[in-house]
């Protein structure tokens, strides 16, 4: 019975930093950054999402809202920096293969 667990890998960095999961951390997703700037050392971006609402005259209104505000020292911003390179960079050489077909579930505003 033992034999039949199954381990899981150590978690951590290349350099030895510790890393624990948390299932309860959010995903933050946004369309574009409508502000950034610093403060006493501490980078600040706006992070912003588009939304879409109906009109009651039959159209859509379009706007941007925040989705997140992003606080981080210089050693934090230089990591996202560097972070979103290598992932733009792997983004970039993807195949891009056909888009995925519609779910059922998915709702449609027009």
């Amino acid at each position: 019975m033992a034999d039949e667990l199954e381990t899981s890998p150590s978690l951590g960095t290349k350099d030895g930093t510790p890393y624990i999961e948390n299932s309860a951390a959010p995903i933050i997703y946004f369309d574009g950054v409508s502000c950034h700037g610093a403060s006493q050392g501490v980078v600040e971006i706006e992070l912003v999402i588009r939304t879409m609402a109906p009109t009651t005259d039959g159209g859509v209104l379009t706007k941007f809202m925040a989705a997140g505000r992003l606080r981080c020292g210089m050693f934090g911003a230089k990591s996202l920096r560097q972070s979103l390179d290598l992932a733009i960079a792997v983004a970039e050489h993807a195949p891009q293969g056909e888009e995925p077909e519609p779910s059922p579930a998915a709702s449609r505003l027009n």
